[in-house]
């Protein structure tokens, strides 16, 4: 079965994504995206559903009932202002629970923190 990409999230995050055939799907509030959410997720035609992070941050609960299934895979992508940081969390605790560990960000909290202590 072919499987459609879905982003959720305010205009300005959304529309260039539809140039790559994704399935856009504009909000202007939480509860907007949380009913775009579930509504995507309980059609069974999406494998990965990406939601911008100023919406994902505040939508923990909705995305966890998510979580431990295959589909869809639900990615929190930095909004047009940049990014919180929230994704790539979400991406090392992923990681953590898959394989017991964090083998992707072990190396780059040290660069990071030495980056930051140059500011």
């Amino acid at each position: 079965m072919n499987y459609k990409i879905g982003i959720i999230g305010n205009r300005d995050a959304v529309l260039g994504f539809m140039a790559l055939g994704f399935s856009v799907h504009e909000v202007s509030s939480v509860a907007e995206a949380t009913k775009e959410l579930h509504s995507m997720a309980r059609s069974q035609e999406y494998g990965v559903i990406f939601l911008t992070e100023d919406y994902a941050a505040r939508m923990e609960e909705e995305t966890a009932r998510y979580r431990d299934l295959p589909l869809p895979a639900i990615v929190s992508i930095p909004a047009p202002g940049g990014s919180s940081g929230y994704g790539m969390n979400n991406l090392r605790q992923a990681v953590e629970r898959a394989v017991g560990a964090d083998i992707l960000f072990k190396n780059n909290e040290t660069a990071q923190t030495e980056n930051e202590e140059r500011k």
